[in-house]
């Protein structure tokens, strides 16, 4: 397998624009923790990070539960937050791992959808639909808010099929505690926990057979999880992964390192990335950074979504040469790995969709990704869609995906469509 190069910062900003959105305008190995722990800190709120303004259901009074994937309560979904296909929506709160200690219960907030008619006799099957970029304030967390038009549209086919839909906001948000934007191991975490949750509660009738799903960010999250599932949650029958627009770096794949003068939305993302810094390591800073010019932009970054956020930099012209007093590349490059997958040989199949004219993340990466994944020994069914965009894509996609998941979920065999090796 060929190994992950860790990018520049302003590159990998602008190729993982990982996004439900885009800017100005939104488009339609490491085991668990013991879970017989006996004393297990609480969570501190961390408001530089984007923490509060949310309901009371997202904050835990006490201590997380230990075991990871435990059900701590249920609600129903606020109006104009459900999905026409759904005969139930509901808001959950289910404990999980710190995915950056690897070991400190954290609890996590999403949202669980049920098809509408009768179950089948063993339960519905699942899809566990991994997010792109919202944001990291806690507001920002898609149990919190109306799904995208396009986002919409793709989760009301899955449960239009048949299939219970369970959607992790991921660690940090909605509930306390910071984001780590696009670090893979929080993200698989918090979807592997969501599966357990759900699938843990009788009374949902959910079947134990699941497929992964997800775009762009969470496109790298799906797949980050069906890799970090076969030692953190080796109990989950999970059937295969759907993923698209799914960010990977290499040498040959980068892309040009941007202007630093640029204007250009995902400066944002370059500011996710920082906050991911200061997670990891208390002793980096954003403020040893950004200047005063940049105060509002920081602030936008911390409590407002990216759709807010992206228009505050086109309006503003925001760029790294304005809003930075020195370049933070080589500061943050040593937290790269934390965004980086631990494998490439998955559980399951694998179908990744590809649009030919995804400016988002480079279709080279993608490519590479088919490849470096079928050497590994994964079984992967790659399609491009010569004609569709980043976000085009993910519905684009459901003519080859539909069938894929529906095989998954039957048992049947998937061979891909990997290149025999030279």
């Amino acid at each position: 397998m060929k190994s992950i190069t860790l990018l520049l910062a302003s590159a990998a900003a602008l190729a993982l624009a990982a996004c439900e959105q885009k800017a100005p305008e939104p488009p339609p190995a490491e085991l668990g923790p013991d879970t017989a722990e006996a004393t297990i800190p609480t969570i501190t709120p961390l408001p530089e990070q984007g923490d509060g303004g949310v309901a009371d259901f997202y904050n835990l009074a006490g201590p997380a539960p230990a075991k990871p994937g435990t059900l701590i309560r249920t609600e129903a979904q606020p109006e104009g937050t459900s999905l026409a296909e759904a005969s139930q929506a509901m808001r959950i709160l289910y404990s999980s791992t710190d995915g950056l200690d690897g070991k400190t219960p954290v609890a996590v907030s999403g949202s669980l959808f049920l098809p509408k008619g009768e179950a089948p006799a063993d339960g519905f099957p699942l899809i566990a639909w991994a997010h792109g970029t919202v944001g990291i304030a806690d507001v920002c967390a898609p149990s919190n808010n109306p799904r995208s038009e396009r986002d919409t549209k793709y989760l009301n086919h899955w449960l239009s099929q048949g299939y219970a839909v369970v959607a992790s906001d991921y660690q940090g948000l909605g509930a306390p505690g910071g984001h780590p934007y696009l670090a893979t191991r929080p993200a698989s975490y918090s979807v592997l926990d969501s599966i357990r949750a759900v699938q843990g509660d009788p009374n949902l009738k959910l079947s134990k057979s699941v497929v992964l799903v997800g775009q762009s960010q969470g496109g790298g999250a799906a797949f980050a999880t069906a890799g970090e599932a076969v030692t953190y949650a080796p109990d989950l029958d999970i059937r295969g992964t759907v993923a698209t627009g799914t960010p990977y770096f290499t040498n040959d794949s980068a892309p040009v390192v941007r202007d630093p003068k640029a204007v250009s939305p995902v400066f944002g993302y370059t500011i996710y990335i920082m906050y991911l810094a200061e997670q990891a390591d208390p002793s980096f800073k954003i403020a040893d950074y950004a200047n005063e010019t940049a105060a509002p932009l920081i602030d936008s970054t911390r409590t407002q979504c990216f759709g807010a956020t992206a228009k505050l930099i086109m309006s503003d012209k925001f760029s790294p040469a304005t809003a930075f007093t020195k370049d933070p590349t080589s500061a943050i490059a040593k937290y790269y790995p934390l965004m980086a997958y631990s494998t490439l040989k998955v559980k399951g199949p694998v179908f990744l969709g590809t649009g030919g004219q995804d400016k988002d993340v480079p279709p080279p990466g993608q490519e590479r990704l088919f490849t470096d994944a079928c050497e590994a020994g994964s079984v992967i069914e790659h399609k491009v869609y010569a004609d569709l965009d980043h976000s085009g894509t993910v519905n684009g996609s459901l003519a080859d995906s539909t069938p894929f998941v529906k095989k998954a979920f039957a048992g049947e065999a998937i061979t891909g469509n990997c290149k025999t090796p030279a």
